[in-house]
């Protein structure tokens, strides 16, 4: 018959990373493929199925192997119908759509959905940072800013699914407008897309910066976590100070967290983390610290960077499907 595996899928607006692990979460198999969001739903979502297909077979597996398949996604979601509501970076085609049921369908396995940062945060608190903790933070920073909660050793999702929407915390009331349509989130302070911005503001108000010719000699259209970093270790001095200023919103954002909720861990990840490392981390730790009411034992809160990297959704998923599965099993004993 085979030993059972199990599928994680991080569905991006760029593109989705699958992987085939055993029951225990190491990675037997892989694969990345670009999304290409024109092409809608349900093209993807078949390519999403091939794509399984394919991870599976390269793992010495056979479909009838899975015992169950994790799939995160960016936005607001139903995750006991497996209804991906509003999916803002895939385009208007998947809105309430059936990931679950469609996938399951094709494949024949269960199939289970959650949001990616979510899922992400399973992974670090499973297999990463947070690896031993029970109350958990997960902070991921690249074009937008997605946060997890793990407390008391369990995902909470909320009353509307939608807990964790720690970009969406309001740091400078009437500041710079977010893609949410609010002014003075985090996400619109402390961001990629929040830093690229402000660096292109300083670029036009005739600030010198060495920003374009980086860009130019990498080929990039975008101001991306690798031009950033490469920026920095140039010694750029409007990328040094824009960097600077969201990693003071980011510690304000961090502190606001723990003043919530007094977690064990608070796990920063995403690209921009992943580039930069401690540089990243270090700053953000040094403000949050002199913003948290508590000020005894300090150190008691671990900020850290996340360690499995762009593996964490595509693992967290699969992790997710495991534990919904023996939970779906446990209740029909």
């Amino acid at each position: 018959m085979g030993k059972p595996v199990l599928v994680g899928v991080d569905l991006g607006g760029t593109s989705f990373l699958t992987v085939v692990t055993n029951t225990k979460g190491k990675i037997l198999s892989k694969k990345k493929c670009k999304t290409r969001v024109e092409e809608g739903a349900g093209i993807i979502l078949e390519r999403i199925a091939d794509t399984v297909r394919e991870a599976v077979s390269s793992a010495d597996a056979r479909l009838k192997n899975v015992r169950a398949m994790g799939i995160g996604v960016p936005g607001p979601l139903n995750p006991e119908t497996g209804v991906l509501l509003h999916g803002p970076n895939l385009g208007p085609t998947w809105n309430n759509t059936p990931v679950a049921a469609y996938l399951s369908e094709r494949l024949g396995c269960p199939v289970y959905l959650g949001n990616d940062v979510n899922v992400g945060a399973v992974g670090e608190q499973t297999l990463g940072a947070a690896r031993g903790y029970k109350d958990v933070v997960t902070i991921f920073v690249g074009t937008g800013i997605g946060g997890g909660l793990i407390l008391n050793g369990k995902l909470y999702r909320g009353t509307r699914y939608t807990a964790g929407e720690i970009g969406h915390t309001v740091l400078l009331a009437d500041g710079p407008l977010c893609g949410c349509g609010r002014r003075g989130c985090a996400e619109a302070l402390a961001s990629r897309t929040a830093i690229e911005r402000e660096i292109w503001a300083g670029i036009a108000a005739g600030r010198p910066s060495a920003i374009p010719a980086i860009m130019a000699e990498m080929g990039r259209q975008d101001m991306s976590s690798s031009v950033l970093a490469a920026a920095l270790e140039q010694g750029d001095a409007l990328t040094e100070e824009v960097m600077s200023k969201a990693q003071y919103y980011m510690g304000l954002l961090v502190a606001s967290v723990v003043n919530l909720l007094d977690p064990e861990a608070v796990v920063l990840g995403g690209g921009l983390v992943e580039r930069l490392g401690g540089d990243y981390v270090e700053p953000v730790r040094e403000v949050a610290e002199q913003y948290y009411i508590n000020q005894q034992e300090r150190t008691k809160i671990h900020i850290v960077e996340a360690q499995l990297k762009d593996q964490a959704g595509a693992l967290g998923a699969a992790i997710m499907a495991r534990q919904s599965w023996e939970r779906d099993h446990a209740r029909k004993k």
